[in-house]
């Protein structure tokens, strides 16, 4: 057997280093197949040739801490499965993709484990599918399993190795090679079906996040070896590959003979260990791509497998990032990760991710929206710069009213209040949302959707209440409830006009109400409930009878906090604090060691700390080793503001307190709630002291994106194309920054940063 192998591993080898160079464009159509890609690289269905769009999630819980957590609480994880798999198909996900933990169903040698986590991997395909929602699998991810605990040392390949050995290593190409062969050929359980064999399963990718080294061409020979064994096992359809996290080697991998190419986005950064906050429309106002110069990229297809924005909560920020997914030209796009839950209301699994139904419920809505953005708007259109691309096609997003919103003939959704009027009232068939509207008014804070069964019967599911207990973004662990869901009977008022005012209401999930509304309005828990139009002849409604992709008395909700007084959080106000008769305090080390965002353009360039300065203050201290930029601090300001707000119009100038082991330059940049920027620049010098900078010293200018964006060939800066002109009241942030570039390393010391009333003289 292991002569055998040898001799398969050679033929894979040759085959690899035959095609070098050779890059393939399209892949064609196959029956077999859900899609294929023409010869513009451009992905279109089989069914009709139109071009597809596939927009969803990735998810867990059959590998790592997913499946720990649940073993640990005891959760059945078949079950856990099948209520998140449900909220996701409730949520419009039409695409499903994961990196597969290879180091828990693999040895050393690549062969493959036929064990729990394979099974579990191949029941959740299963599930989806039932859904109908695709899948993309990326069967090698290099990553241990532990995140957020210790890894564990499983013997597999990858953790032989680890992600960089694996790319370069011969011995680590021959297990890869035997691992993908005996993957591909593995059958599911549940289907019956390879994956190869499966028409849910689309796609694959390769690897998750390759960190290449060493010679470009050994780069592109490993990729085509790997793409030689996946084709061995019978594999017709697109294989794709990473070319964003090793943009070094993106001539080599558009060399290779993959099918098309993946990318990701985190705008807002990973991680902080706390919310942000602010406008952050600008981060996702354009996805860069700095490939389309390399010949052999141009007419391959693009997917997204990973996004998200990182420690943000507020819910616009979805349908944004998916509109300008599709004017970069991508096709498939999913999150990262939708939350199981079973632990969602601790958000352990990824802290700086936290997204599902019940817990995050207006998040969860974006979601939905972002999802028809996706696949609605075209490729390519753009819609021009924030803020004028805040409102396209049926869709706007808002930052000061928190709002996604989705207004369209047959649809209206939205994530928050809104007082928009549906476009088409009578022509109206889904609705689904948080808060009230002109066609809800509902005093609950959990989601609900109305969907039309037949005219004038309507299906009604209302998710419980969540309560924020506090940062859902801070370190986490099973012990620490972040978020409580309360069952409480809520008042709903609905204006559907047909429906009409007073018609009945029977709960069908289990056993409950039934009653008829009273103009319009109802009593409600939550749970699922059948209404009808009053007079509409009596007709009986199976309870697995399907209305679209869910059963008409399916519902899954976390059960209710267990009698505990729920105490909701409360905004925090340690960003800032005012100092007796010393001004406005903006920014201060110590108090805003855990808020303010340190950054590096060069990533690992910069250092800093907190030191002792002057009269025993901290000072935080930055130092630039190397790279052209150097970098700089932000804090959000607003709460501070908002609290003095009577006395804003008060004060004049800005004091900040700096020093440098060199003369140069410091920028000080004050931005607003439209994402508007003003700044002035001052020199400082080996003396830590006050410098005086007047407001009206402040001129329009680009403002940082910060937390820094990656991947790291994202923007980074904005500039809005108006200018009303600083309006102290409208400020939110307040940023600190090297401006510049260097060949030489420095370090600068930054104190207190404060609001006075007076304009000192330097």
């Amino acid at each position: 057997m292991r002569f055998k192998a040898l001799i398969i591993v050679t033929c894979f080898y040759l085959l690899g280093a035959a095609t070098v160079g050779r890059a393939q464009t399209g892949v064609p159509k196959n029956k077999a197949n859900e899609i294929y890609i023409d010869a513009k690289g451009v992905i279109r269905l089989q069914t009709d040739d139109s071009e597809a769009s596939f927009f969803g999630v990735n998810y867990t819980v059959p590998f790592a801490y997913g499946y720990r957590s649940h073993k640990t609480l005891g959760v059945d994880l078949e079950k856990a499965i099948n209520a998140d798999v449900y909220h996701l198909a409730r949520l419009g996900v039409t695409a499903f993709r994961v990196h597969v933990w290879d180091t828990e169903i693999s040895d050393s040698l690549g062969n493959l484990k036929n064990n729990e986590h394979l099974r579990l991997f191949d029941y959740l395909l299963a599930k989806l599918e039932e859904r109908g929602i695709r899948t993309i699998i990326t069967p090698i991810a290099f990553w241990g399993n532990g995140y957020p605990d210790k890894d564990e040392h499983t013997g597999s390949f990858s953790d032989v190795y680890g992600k960089d050995k694996a790319l370069v290593n011969p011995k680590a190409f021959e297990a890869q090679e035997r691992y993908l062969l005996q993957f591909f050929k593995h059958v599911n359980p549940y289907t019956h079906k390879t994956y190869g064999a499966d028409r849910f399963v689309i796609a694959t990718e390769i690897n998750n996040e390759p960190h290449h080294s060493g010679p470009k061409t050994l780069a592109t020979s490993y990729i085509n070896r790997m793409m030689a064994a996946i084709k061995s096992t019978g594999w017709t359809k697109p294989v794709f590959y990473n070319i964003s996290e090793s943009p070094w080697y993106a001539d080599a991998v558009a060399a290779s003979t993959a099918n098309g190419f993946s990318f990701q986005w985190y705008p807002t950064g990973l991680v902080s260990g706390h919310e942000q906050l602010g406008n952050l429309l600008p981060q996702v106002d354009h996805y860069h791509i700095p490939f389309d110069t390399i010949p052999a990229f141009k007419n391959k297809p693009r997917m997204v497998y990973e996004f998200e924005s990182g420690d943000v909560l507020q819910p616009y920020m979805y349908p944004a990032m998916a509109r300008s997914f599709k004017t970069a030209g991508f096709q498939w796009a999913t999150q990262f990760a939708y939350d199981p839950m079973a632990t969602a209301y601790a958000n352990t699994e990824y802290q700086t991710h936290y997204l599902n139904l019940a817990y995050t419920p207006s998040k969860a809505i974006s979601l939905l929206i972002a999802g028809k953005v996706f696949r609605q708007v075209p490729m390519y259109k753009s819609y021009g710069t924030y803020p004028a691309d805040t409102v396209f096609a049926a869709f706007r997003v808002s930052y000061k009213q928190q709002l996604s919103e989705m207004n369209s003939p047959a649809e209206f959704y939205y994530s928050n209040s809104t007082s928009s009027v549906p476009v088409q009232a009578k022509a109206l068939m889904h609705v689904a949302g948080v808060g009230s509207s002109p066609v809800v008014n509902y005093t609950g804070s959990g989601a609900y959707f109305i969907d039309r069964v037949s005219p004038g019967v309507w299906r009604l599911e209302i998710m419980p209440d969540a309560v924020r207990l506090r940062d859902p973004f801070e370190r986490t662990s099973l012990d620490k409830k972040v978020t409580a869901i309360v069952y409480t009977q809520g008042q709903m008022e609905i204006s559907l006009g047909d429906l009409g005012e007073e018609f009945s209401f029977v709960q069908v999930n289990v056993p409950g109400t039934s009653a008829t509304a009273n103009g319009r309005a109802i009593t409600v828990k939550p749970g699922v409930y059948l209404l009808k139009k009053k007079g509409l002849a009596s007709s009986a409604f199976a309870a697995d009878i399907k209305v679209g992709n869910l059963r008409m008395n399916e519902f899954y909700a976390p059960a209710p906090q267990d009698n505990a007084v729920i105490a909701p959080a409360k905004m925090q106000n340690g960003f800032s604090a005012l100092a007796p008769n010393s001004g406005l305090q903006l920014y201060e080390p110590t108090a805003n060691r855990e808020t303010a965002t340190i950054y590096s353009p060069e990533w690992k360039s910069d250092t800093y700390d907190y030191i002792t300065g002057q009269q025993g203050k901290k000072v935080l201290d930055l130092k630039h080793m190397f790279g052209a930029k150097a970098g700089g601090m932000e804090v959000f300001v607003k709460p501070a503001l908002m609290a003095h707000k009577s006395d804003l119009q008060g004060y004049r100038s800005i004091l900040i307190t700096a020093g440098a082991d060199t003369v140069m330059d410091l920028k000080v940049t004050l931005v607003d709630e439209d994402a508007n920027a003003y700044s002035a620049t001052v020199k400082i010098d080996k003396q830590l002291k006050e410098i005086t900078v007047p407001l009206s010293s402040l001129k329009k200018d680009e403002m940082v994106l910060l937390p820094r964006p990656y991947p790291g060939f994202q923007a980074f800066s904005f500039r809005s194309p108006g200018d009303a002109g600083l309006q102290i009241h409208k400020i939110e942030k307040l940023q600190v920054t090297i401006p510049g570039l260097f060949q030489h390393k420095f370090s600068v010391q930054l104190g207190e940063v404060r609001l006075e009333t007076t304009t000192k003289t330097n």
